[in-house]
């Protein structure tokens, strides 16, 4: 395997729409444009496996809950035989706007409980996608994070919502294709 990307969420249907699991519909999005189904189920993750643009690539959805995704990502990392710098990870992000990515290199886990997990295991050098999913209105107040982020987009944000979880699958064939780089300068600006 050349790539892992693993996007985060938190299992079952009673968290498949929430905003704090657009990781996981960012991975579904890249598992299509892979043609990968996720029909493996190892290292506490449901796993595709495909190829884009000549680099083999396993998209993973770990099972563990949000809280403890550094552990299904040490077993995924065990599993494929490969170093942090090969992953991807992309996650949903409260500190940006419903519509904005950043991509970036590497960093540290921000205020986001699964980063924080896998940067306790793994260390910070890896890349990641963060997918914004604040209120577009600056203004707007968040009462009750935790209710926030497990929450379904409201009926006037899904628009916006699909838009940015296409583009956030369209950032991670780029990176996979053509390097991290070449996505940040394509899809950070935007």
């Amino acid at each position: 395997m050349d790539l892992l990307v693993v996007g985060l969420g938190n299992p079952g249907d009673g968290y498949a729409t929430t905003r704090h699991n657009v990781g996981f519909q960012v991975a579904n999005r890249l598992a299509k444009r892979a043609r990968a189904e996720f029909g493996i189920k190892a290292a506490e993750s449901r796993i595709a496996e495909g190829s884009l643009g000549g680099s083999k690539v396993a998209i993973a959805r770990p099972q563990t809950f949000m809280n403890d995704s550094g552990k299904a990502i040490r077993k995924l990392l065990d599993r494929y035989r490969i170093e942090p710098s090969q992953m991807i990870v992309v996650f949903d992000e409260v500190d940006l706007p419903l519509g904005k990515i950043r991509i970036r290199e590497r960093g540290g886990p921000g205020t986001h409980n699964g980063m924080r997990s896998i940067v306790n295991v793994v260390g910070e050098g890896f890349p990641r996608v963060r997918v914004g999913v604040a209120p577009i209105d600056p203004s707007a107040e968040i009462a009750d994070l935790a209710e926030y982020v497990l929450s379904p987009f409201a009926a006037d944000e899904r628009p916006e919502a699909d838009r940015v979880i296409d583009r956030a699958g369209e950032a991670l064939e780029v990176a996979v294709r053509d390097g991290v780089r070449r996505a940040m300068d394509r899809f950070n600006g935007q």
